[in-house]
């Protein structure tokens, strides 16, 4: 294990364990005085061979002297380790809106569900080079996590293992949270999370960085897109564009969609574009239990009101009298070799797993069919390579040829760009002392920084794996 706060200080301790250099594998843990530790996020790494491998390496410190975890949301790459550190010996409490709770109790029992089967995949086809091949956690791990959650309310404030806490609305999912963490000696940290954006269709926009009462002084805030700006005036044409351009050479329209929020996004989009009269009536399905499940959920907020939401939202723009739902793997096969043009949406966005990759490997091979990716794609992963111009892609062992249309929609992100994210940071009550630039592959990371430097005047860092710091 590496030497996490025994520099002897009285100051607290900062260290990027993951989602630096990369948008994947969040954790960020935090060394106090007195010997606490707390840790905020606990993401899964995902793409890269090497970023996954990272996954199965012991935690750089023991899991039981980790007192508590505080959760931005329930995305895989935030909340996707925390059975994996309960396996390892974590007991402490685990603070989350009760909508994070929710959600991350579909998102993780889904991920140990597919590990399994991906485990039983390998052994059984023999395309993993581990005799035999293993989950890195199981449905044990999970549920013993999902029972150390506190549900927090947005702007409820709490105490924290002596720390003051306050979760913000973040407007990336339903029930994401920039966190406000007053640490000891009255110093407030900021971690961003994941931050959404003002042009949500279904979410109010994330609160404004004034809304750390006492201002911030050390700043984590998130760089997915930091070198870029969504164009969100073309993306809804090109979406039309795209689906129409498939109906008429007779292709279907494979959606790799985040289950969490990006469907439900999709799908208030497809409605949208329907009743405009700009794509064609064809059937749309979503092929994802857990995409399903998640979109429960935000209809369940939508009934309640929920202040997170936009208003006056009524359940059919989740629930559209066309759509069509495959829960079963009998109905998910139906579609592989579809007799007429549709709409896919399946998990997951990055097609690292699930039933997306048999759709994949069904339709790829077809010049008439597109495959959309509607968000970020991370290094290393399939939907990466395939905005990357892959002509092939390995998926269960085989390599697929790649004859489809591809078709990159990145401003179907609901990660703020570059200007948004500046214009987020502008809010705050006054210049902190540090901000460090995480999340973020290394070019947005480094343009973000300059851009943090140039136009705000602020100090601002982009650590390295496991760097730790004084605050």
């Amino acid at each position: 294990m590496m030497t996490i706060g025994r520099s002897g200080t009285r100051s607290p301790e900062l260290t990027f364990l993951g989602g630096v250099g990369t948008v994947t594998g969040s954790k960020f843990l935090l060394d106090l005085p007195g010997g606490n530790r707390v840790l905020l996020d606990c993401g899964l790494f995902q793409g890269e061979r090497e970023l996954r491998r990272r996954n199965w390496a012991t935690f750089p410190v023991p899991a039981s002297s980790v007192s508590a975890i505080v959760l931005s949301h329930a995305h895989l790459d935030h909340c996707g380790y925390l059975p994996a550190l309960v396996r390892q010996g974590f007991t402490g409490l685990v603070h989350a809106t009760p909508d994070t709770a929710r959600l991350a109790a579909i998102v993780l029992r889904d991920s140990a569900k597919l590990m399994a089967e991906q485990a039983e995949h390998a052994n059984a086809y023999g395309w993993s080079k581990h005799r035999p091949a293993l989950p890195l956690y199981d449905e044990k791990d999970v549920e013993k996590a999902l029972g150390l959650f506190v549900p927090l309310e947005h702007e409820r404030p709490a105490e924290l293992d002596g720390l003051g806490l306050r979760l913000h609305r973040a407007g990336h999912i339903l029930g994401s949270s920039w966190s406000e963490i007053i640490l000891p000696g009255g110093v407030t940290l900021v971690h961003t999370g994941d931050l959404g954006r003002a042009t949500h269709p279904l979410l109010n926009p994330p609160m404004p960085l004034h809304g750390a009462d006492r201002g911030a002084d050390i700043v984590l805030v998130e760089s997915t897109y930091g070198n870029r700006r969504h164009d969100d005036a073309s993306t809804l044409w090109d979406l039309a564009t795209a689906v129409n351009r498939t109906v008429r050479r007779g292709g279907s329209v494979l959606i790799p969609a985040f289950a969490v929020d990006r469907t439900e996004v999709i799908i208030y989009r497809l409605r949208e574009l329907r009743l405009k009269g700009m794509i064609a009536k064809v059937p749309v399905y979503v092929d994802s239990p857990m995409g399903l499940a998640a979109r429960d959920v935000y209809l369940e907020a939508i009934a309640s009101g929920s202040p997170e939401l936009r208003s006056g939202l009524t359940r059919d723009v989740l629930d559209p009298p066309w759509l069509r739902e495959l829960r079963t793997v009998e109905e998910s096969m139906t579609v592989n070799e579809p007799d007429q043009p549709s709409i896919i949406i399946s998990a997951s966005g990055m097609a690292s797993g699930g039933r997306v990759l048999h759709h994949l490997r069904h339709l790829l091979p077809d010049p008439r069919m597109t495959v959309l990716i509607v968000g970020f794609a991370a290094l290393g992963t399939r939907s990466r390579s395939l905005v990357d111009g892959a002509t092939a892609l390995k998926i269960h062992g085989r390599y697929v040829p790649v004859r489809a249309e591809i078709v990159n929609l990145p401003g179907f992100s609901v990660h703020s760009d570059a200007d948004e994210t500046i214009a987020w940071l502008r809010t705050a009550r006054r210049p902190p002392q540090a901000t460090y630039v995480v999340h973020g592959e290394p070019d947005a990371a480094a343009t973000l920084r300059s851009r943090i430097r140039d136009e705000l005047g602020w100090h601002a860092i982009a650590p390295a794996p496991d760097e730790h710091v004084l605050l």
